[in-house]
């Protein structure tokens, strides 16, 4: 008998721990937050079709209505990525996230490898130029969009040293 009550008593304090717990609360509009760049120094690229000169932006997200991503098939672009000496973002897609249940709400970490890290030669000027003994400095923001069209608030990254040899 008293092994029974044990078990109910066990059972009702385990189901009121579990009522505490409350699904995330989150905007329906995604926000994001700026977590790392790397690498901090890169030599910079020889072209601007130099692929092997990357830089690796996480940001981390949330979404209340869970909705980042489109279809493969839709070419839809969700994420921007600017550096702060262009005008002109690098775009690029998320991968579709399915909505699950009744809570959508999400929350993770994205990471966005950008290419053609080089030193310029004029502010906004899009080419590549070596300069031997010369540094070049930038840094980014990224935007991310979900299918609903809300756009996210404006990460911007720390700043990375380009070697411009």
């Amino acid at each position: 008998m008293l092994s029974n009550r044990l078990f109910v008593g066990i059972c009702c304090l385990l189901f009121g721990l579990a009522s505490c717990v409350q699904p995330p609360d989150y905007p329906d509009e995604p926000v994001i937050s700026f977590v790392s760049i790397g690498p901090s120094v890169i030599s910079q690229a020889q072209s601007q079709l130099d692929t092997s000169v990357t830089v690796d932006i996480t940001v981390s997200f949330t979404d209340g209505d869970g909705d980042l991503g489109f279809g493969p098939d839709e070419g839809t672009i969700d994420v921007t990525v600017t550096d702060s000496r262009l005008e002109l973002p690098e775009v690029f897609t998320l991968p579709f996230i399915p909505e699950q249940g009744t809570g959508n709400g999400i929350s993770g970490e994205i990471t966005v490898r950008v290419f053609d890290t080089c030193c310029r030669a004029m502010p906004g000027f899009p080419g590549c130029f070596p300069n031997p003994g010369v540094t070049d400095t930038a840094s980014f923001t990224i935007q991310i969009m979900d299918r609903a069209g809300n756009m996210s608030n404006l990460a911007r990254t720390d700043v990375i040293t380009i070697i411009c040899d």
